[in-house]
């Protein structure tokens, strides 16, 4: 029957930034995460790092010229809200004019560092998306924006901070209409617990390591789930804690919308059930359904709306593709999200990072050609289709249609500019920024001899992030199903939907993940701490 000011479930960023402005303010603080003590800091650990950052010194150094007005006119139109989404609208809002000095100033002075020059993804299709480049990579990948920010609550904590692991919250208590603490069992012996505080602060995560749970939210738009996905989210982002809301009359919406991924491969090492990988699909690759035909008429490339890649894909029965490259595409183009795979970025190594840039990622290749059971490799095209075939068992893939895909690739491109190819087109533009141009490949052939050996990429949808979830106010006080606030009760970052229950919409602009953990822990932990 311990007590406590404040007690925040989940130890990743969001509940990290929590506890620092709660611990700021003067409050006693007990942080319980069901996780092992070395992973303080969640999916965030193990992320890319990427922020959505707006008018910041990073943009104007290369000449962009951006605003928060720009960039919620941007994140609206990709979001494509409802009428009746007030929250969602409100902290997309409060987001895109407060990150700039609450989120990318406040790490900056935490001793975070961001890229020189930003990323351009999720430009759009048919729906507005990124204007201008706003992805902003933290050099260090997320090791080290959770490595500072631990530092930072160490130094704040002054002896009033309490950090516990192993702990499996189940059950909110509530007294008097308040709620005041948790109940559950230590994951190691079921050992029941009660923690007792005078606020509580929900940040556990999502609901997409439970792929159940994915399941049976899955978005209408995508029709039925398929039958392999990979599971790219935290294993203990399982939704008890949604759970534990509604039990208690809390508004908990939109769980079917997701921010998954369309090409996600077998963890070569896994340390979790379906454990996915998921690469940043190379745009010079020619991306194909499960029978080798070129998917289109449209043809999928990466980087300007990843939903829309997840729907082409789940349109095809089975609902996995493969994306046709070889060796010297692979080296130039081929990534994977995630700190693990990308060493010289999160070890802070600047010579190793330019050498990969100009000569190509040979580490990379090496983990992912050869370690990963999705990746098949051969020197003739009948070949590679015989070991495509062969992996999946079958005789699925059809030797003519993928050849006809690449031949007639490769001849658009011997053809010239005017290219016809649409592929080709969003590659020129692609390759008129400079954070792109050095990524991409100059129209690339597949068949070229010179560039082998052929690759195949069998890829799964991959479960990674809920946009849906907890509603709250712009205090992130947890709202009942009236639009009431619960007394007691906060809820932030993924746990929130990223704030208001899912402030991105249908489609997140990327970097907004990171950026909303911070803002609303840091907001929760402010406003918490005035609460008691």
């Amino acid at each position: 029957m311990e007590h406590t000011d404040i007690l925040i479930v989940g130890g990743g960023i969001a509940g990290i930034c929590a506890a620092i402005e709660a611990l700021a303010a003067g409050r006693r603080v007990l942080l319980v995460d069901r996780d092992r003590a070395e992973n303080l800091g969640g999916l965030a650990r193990e992320s890319f790092g990427g922020m959505f950052l707006v008018d910041t010194p990073e943009q104007r150094r290369q000449g962009l010229h951006d605003s928060p007005v720009l960039a919620l006119e941007d994140w609206q139109a990709f979001a494509q809200f409802g009428a009746d989404e007030h929250w969602p609208r409100a902290w997309a809002e409060a987001y895109v004019h407060r990150c700039t000095a609450e989120v990318g100033g406040w790490l900056r002075a935490a001793g975070v560092r961001y890229f020189p020059v930003p990323n351009w993804v999720e430009r759009g299709l048919d729906t507005q998306g990124n204007s201008v480049p706003r992805f902003h990579m933290v050099w260090g990948t997320g090791q080290a924006l959770t490595d500072r920010l631990i530092a930072r609550l160490r130094a704040v904590a002054a002896g009033r901070l309490d950090l516990r692991f192993g702990l499996r919250v189940e059950r909110l208590l509530s007294r008097d209409g308040r709620i005041c603490g948790v109940a559950g069992v230590r994951e190691d012996d079921s050992e029941a617990f009660e923690l007792h505080a005078g606020a509580v602060i929900v940040a556990s995560g999502g609901i997409n390591g439970d792929l159940d749970r994915v399941r049976r939210h899955w978005h209408a738009d995508w029709g039925e789930p398929p039958a392999t996905l990979l599971n790219g989210s935290h294993r203990y982002a399982d939704g008890r804690l949604h759970d534990a809301v509604g039990a208690l009359g809390g508004a908990v919406t939109h769980l079917d919308r997701m921010w998954n991924y369309a090409a996600g491969v077998h963890h070569p090492c896994p340390r979790k059930p379906r454990h996915g990988l998921s690469l940043v699909p190379p745009r010079s690759a020619l991306w194909l359904d499960a029978r080798g035909a070129r998917i289109g008429p449209r043809p999928l490339v990466t980087g300007f709306d990843t939903r829309d890649l997840v729907t082409q894909v789940c349109r095809g029965r089975p609902a996995h593709s493969w994306q046709l490259m070889n060796r010297r595409i692979a080296l130039k183009e081929l990534a994977v999200s995630g700190a693990e795979f990308n060493p010289s970025i999160r070890e802070r190594r600047p010579l190793a990072f330019l050498r990969d840039l100009l000569f190509g990622n040979r580490w990379l290749y090496e983990q992912m050609v050869g370690p990963c059971l999705d990746f098949v490799t051969a020197d003739t095209l009948p070949e590679l289709v015989a070991r495509m075939n062969a992996l999946n068992g079958d005789d699925a893939v059809d030797p003519t249609a993928v050849r006809a895909a690449a031949e007639a690739y490769d001849a658009a491109i011997d053809r010239g500019p005017p290219y016809a190819d649409e592929q080709l087109q969003r590659i020129e533009l692609l390759r008129r920024w400079k954070g792109d141009r050095i990524r991409t490949c100059r129209f690339q052939k597949i068949l070229d001899p010179r560039a082998g050996p052929l690759i195949a990429v069998r890829e799964f949808i991959i479960s990674r992030k809920s946009l849906g979830g907890i509603q709250t106010d712009l205090d992130c006080r947890v709202l009942d199903l009236g639009g009431r606030p619960i007394p007691g009760l906060y809820a932030a970052g993924e746990a929130a939907g990223f704030g208001g229950g899912g402030m991105h919409g249908l489609r997140a602009l990327e970097g907004t993940f990171l950026g909303g953990c911070v803002l609303g822990g840091r907001i929760a932990g402010q406003q918490a701490a005035r609460d008691t």
